[in-house]
């Protein structure tokens, strides 16, 4: 069953990208994955892949933006399978690229 993301609209109040120095924060902002988040992920037409979903209720998808942006980065890092879910696992710039402020959620 599709269901729109929008996790990412509504930040943790305390998280890992919240708990960060304030410089780190702007540098992060700023970073390529801050650009990433707006001008890719941000803007992402989750609706064009609806019809790839079952309309019967069942159990809630996997957020499209996340995994595209996921295979976009695969292919700009030259990464692997593997390494791209190493990288989403612990890089910061890379979750918060996908929208994820914090470690130990998604996916």
């Amino acid at each position: 069953m599709f269901k729109k993301n929008k996790h990412h609209l509504q930040p943790v109040l305390i998280c890992s990208v919240s708990e960060l120095p304030e410089e780190q924060r702007e540098y992060l902002n700023t970073s390529w994955s801050g650009v990433f988040y707006r001008e890719f992920f941000s803007r992402l037409d989750e609706e064009a892949f609806a019809v790839l979903y079952s309309d019967l209720p069942s159990r809630p998808n996997v957020p499209v933006n996340a995994l595209v942006g996921l295979e976009y980065l695969k292919a700009g890092f030259g990464w692997s399978d593997e390494e791209m879910y190493e990288a989403f696992l612990y890089n910061l710039q890379v979750r918060y690229a996908l929208g994820y402020d914090e470690f130990g959620k998604g996916l």
